[in-house]
């Protein structure tokens, strides 16, 4: 039985897009960044997909745990680190690195006194303003974690990009010359870019890069679509026709009347809605794939589904099939048309859809 909304995954785009990272990037390693549920494409199966890094990236510790119980046996780096006692236990009992950015993990790790049982990213603010030590700190904080026993020797330095998504915002080269200059007195290895980082600014290549939404195919920057960067999609997102019916002008569609017919026409009914992880404020117009072809969204965006003007259509019919965002229709144009980033539309896939791997 096909289902009413699924996904299909092309887990070989995912190799792919690897390439292209290390095509930016040769000479320094990969840490794939799989949190938020491998961007809402599956932890697991991604992280299957990308075995041949050399870590993994999440954001929280049960995701680690996630992938060591699986039997991953790759490096994991916890990019939010540790908040309380409990949590430490479990980077040392699951072998996960530890990113350290406040006080409050200082005190926990000198509390600890076992001998060399966790690797540390020290994480530097230079300009983020979220997470990290600023610079003038960093020498009290190095030294502090260089005498915690439980640490093993060699800490690691890492920052975030603020702004690289805008090649034009000299707000990145700040940040990397900071970085550079507060590290350069320090072994260890370096981490800076991001996926813009990494397709954008090349001084931010260091020792490690973090690509995240390159890998899923996706643009990190706002005017370009993923296949402008050799990127391919690794989503595409699917339902169907459930209904066909001809409309007047005059008439309302959906919630509220909020779009009223100009001509008559022909409407479709598709079995997707916010419910799915459509998003709930695509605004008409919205392209829609049917039958291979684009079609506009009208109407406002319901739990369980979304109405389509089929004037170009019609022959359509129920059960002809319907692409939301795939290759030939990018995630990134439909998050434009409903005011977000494509970021929140792939981790926003809910548990009913069906997931398909290609």
């Amino acid at each position: 039985m096909i289902p009413a909304a699924y996904a299909i995954l092309d887990l070989d785009a995912v190799q792919h897009n690897l390439a292209v990272v290390r095509h930016y990037a040769p000479d320094a390693k990969v840490m794939a960044v799989i949190k938020a549920n491998g961007y809402g494409h599956g932890l697991l199966r991604i992280a299957e997909a990308l075995q041949g890094v050399d870590a993994y990236a999440v954001a929280r510790v049960d995701e680690g745990i996630r992938l060591r119980n699986a039997g991953f046996a790759n490096r994991i780096v916890v990019l939010e680190g540790f908040t309380y006692a409990d949590e430490l236990d479990a980077f040392m009992n699951y072998q996960l690195d530890t990113v350290v950015h406040s006080s409050v993990q200082l005190e926990l790790l000198d509390k600890r006194h076992e001998n060399n049982q966790i690797t540390v990213w020290l994480k530097l603010d230079t300009g983020m303003n979220r997470l990290g030590f600023k610079v003038r700190e960093l020498d009290s904080v190095y030294q502090r974690l260089s005498a915690c026993s439980v640490i093993k020797p060699s800490i690691h330095l890492m920052t975030h990009l603020a702004s690289a998504d805008d090649k034009n915002d000299a707000m990145t080269l700040r940040q990397i010359r900071l970085f550079d200059e507060a590290v350069a007195k320090y072994p260890g290895q370096r981490s800076i870019a991001n996926s813009a980082g990494i397709l954008g600014w090349p001084a931010a290549l260091a020792e490690w890069v973090r690509p995240g939404v390159m890998l899923y195919g996706i643009s990190p920057f706002p005017e370009l679509v993923g296949s402008q960067l050799d990127l391919k999609p690794v989503m595409s997102l699917h339902s169907r026709l459930i209904a066909v019916k001809p409309i007047e002008k005059g008439d309302t569609v959906g919630y509220g009347g909020s779009w009223r017919c100009e001509k008559s026409t022909l409407l479709g009914v598709v079995a997707i809605g916010y419910g799915d992880g459509y998003p709930r404020y695509a605004s008409p117009g919205t392209p829609v794939f049917v039958n291979g072809k684009r079609v506009p969204l009208i109407g406002r965006v319901s739990m369980d589904m979304i109405t389509v003007d089929l004037e170009t259509q019609p022959l359509a019919k129920p059960g002809d099939p319907v692409i939301l965002w795939g290759e030939h229709l990018p995630v990134e144009e439909i998050a434009h048309c409903a005011g977000t980033i494509p970021y929140t539309l792939v981790c926003g896939i809910t548990q009913r859809v069906q997931i398909v791997c290609d």
